[in-house]
């Protein structure tokens, strides 16, 4: 990624809309339920799912599509924002790619 690209922009250059979604914090009854509500709301599809319980803490790995989705990334981005400031978790997303290069070896 150049230094002047942004996550829109390598969508557009490799023509891959796969993204990660991680979310972390304290165990609760919904966290799953509520995040894929959002996706599924706006039409992005969930292909590859995991969480586990880390001592208190729950945490999540979801690799999703939005070649179909009803908004963009940014649009999905805050409002995955939103939903882990009401449900007292963080949640993140980027495009695959941005998350690749960020946790190369």
């Amino acid at each position: 990624m150049l230094p002047e690209e942004n996550e829109n922009d390598i969508e557009q250059r490799d023509g891959s809309n796969r993204i990660v979604i991680t979310v972390i914090g304290p165990d609760r009854v919904g966290i799953i339920a509520a995040v894929t509500k959002v996706l599924a709301e706006h039409s992005v599809n969930i292909l590859d799912i995991n969480q586990t319980i880390m001592q208190e803490f729950f945490v999540m790995v979801l690799v999703a599509d939005m070649d179909k989705a009803a908004v963009d990334l940014l649009t999905i981005k805050d409002l995955l924002h939103s939903k882990g400031e009401e449900l007292q978790v963080r949640i993140d997303a980027q495009h695959e790619d941005v998350f690749n290069y960020m946790h190369r070896i």
